[in-house]
């Protein structure tokens, strides 16, 4: 966890947790939480978008665009594979797909994170879901070459997409979190969920989900500073392959150029 993917060793674990808070409310070191109560790993989904393998960055791109196609049961399907064997989740995209996850996992118990709506979106608006249809479809160029990256802008479009499909608006004043924890609050069993701040620490999640209180600090961390690493990295990454490109192709059509005109 952190800047570092967790992979699940044991596909039979079963999902036991949600954190259903919006993200910029702490989901990473909400995660790194949860890691250490349930001994398991939790998926984050910045963590993993940033840092998994090309092919499971695929599949969480995928979600979306069976979704998009209105094909539910591949939808499923996809989401199945992405979560299988994580004990917990936070963040998008399974954000996103609450409603799902409570139908795949009817046992599951689910955490709403709250933030104080002000510093929610200062928070929120300078790392949030900014981009245009445009800027994606450059960065999808860009990033092309690189394998697991390449996918980003795909399931970027997603997180574009749901809070409107979801909410019916896009994240884009402060009012936007507590439109999405009503949403949260009418959707889960009351038995079901516990709302709290990070601030509370342990006591109030470790009592929900019938932990002992571990002896250290509630974890904190920032996942703006692993989002900016990775795009810094990536960008470096992207223009070494296009450099890389581009000069074989230069090689290449330089070579066609004198095998046609000959000695």
């Amino acid at each position: 966890m952190g800047n570092t993917a967790s992979v699940p060793q044991d596909p039979s674990r079963k999902l036991e947790v949600i954190d259903a808070g919006f993200s910029r409310t702490g989901t990473l070191s909400f995660a790194m939480a949860l890691e250490k109560l349930l001994d398991g790993p939790v998926m984050h989904g910045g963590t993993q978008v940033f840092n998994r393998e090309d092919a499971y960055c695929k599949q969480i791109s995928q979600i979306y665009a069976h979704r998009r196609a209105g094909d539910r049961a591949r939808m499923l399907k996809s989401l199945q594979a992405c979560i299988a064997g994580f004990v917990g989740c936070a963040d998008v995209p399974m954000l996103h797909f609450i409603p799902e996850l409570l139908e795949l996992y009817p046992d599951v118990k689910v955490v709403l994170v709250t933030r104080d709506p002000e510093r929610w979106w200062r928070s929120y608006s300078l790392f949030g879901d900014n981009s245009s249809d445009w800027s994606l479809r450059l960065t999808q160029a860009i990033l092309l070459p690189l394998p697991g990256a390449r996918w980003f802008p795909a399931t970027a479009r997603g997180y574009l997409e749901d809070p409107i499909r979801t909410h019916g608006r896009p994240a884009s004043s402060k009012e936007f979190i507590e439109v999405h924890n009503q949403w949260v609050r009418d959707l889960v069993p009351k038995d079901r969920l516990l709302e709290m701040d990070l601030a509370d620490g342990w006591e109030p999640l470790c009592q929900f989900l019938g932990k002992p209180i571990p002896d250290e600090p509630f974890p904190r961390a920032n996942d703006k500073d692993a989002r900016d690493r990775f795009m810094r990295r990536v960008l470096i990454q992207a223009g070494m392959a296009w450099v890389g490109i581009f000069s074989a192709a230069a090689v290449a059509g330089f070579g066609a150029w004198g095998f046609w005109k000959g000695p």
